[in-house]
């Protein structure tokens, strides 16, 4: 009887966090419970809360339709936060190749929308940036509390 309520309670923990998707290297992608705009739009929304610039929004499957190619929905929104990115450029200024971030909203071809975005961990170890753990972790601890907002089902 305990193993089972166990089971149970580790099941129920499993469906009830952010469903994240196979990690290609520095990018994390999380399941979203909206349409890649609404996604965008609800990201968006809480980065202006939070008094982060939005630099651009560009609609990915826009151009490509421009172009005649078909691609499904996709859409990349870049933001930055020069009081945490610019430590980056002051250890290593090719971190601006990188920054600022960006999340890419995208439907997969099971009509599963996305959100993916670069680990700020990654970013850093790409630069060789070793000197800017605490940037790092705020960075870290900002955007997955964003991100987890912009896919949650309800406000």
């Amino acid at each position: 009887m305990k193993k089972s309520l166990f089971a149970c309670l580790l099941l129920l923990i499993y469906l009830s966090a952010p469903q994240t998707m196979a990690a290609v290297d520095g990018l994390i992608s999380k399941k979203s419970s909206h349409s890649v705009s609404v996604t965008l739009d609800r990201l968006e929304a809480r980065l202006k809360k939070k008094g982060i610039t939005i630099v651009a929004r560009w609609s990915h499957d826009a151009g490509a339709k421009k172009a005649g190619i078909p691609l499904r929905p996709t859409a990349l929104l870049i933001f930055g936060n020069p009081e945490l990115g610019s430590h980056f450029f002051t250890s290593a200024q090719t971190a601006g190749i990188d920054l600022p971030m960006k999340a890419l909203a995208w439907e997969d071809e099971d009509g599963q929308v996305w959100l993916s975005y670069n680990d700020p961990q990654y970013i850093a170890a790409r630069h060789g940036i070793k000197n800017r753990r605490v940037i790092i972790e705020k960075m870290t601890a900002a955007l997955d509390n964003l991100t987890d907002a912009a896919i949650a089902p309800q406000d």
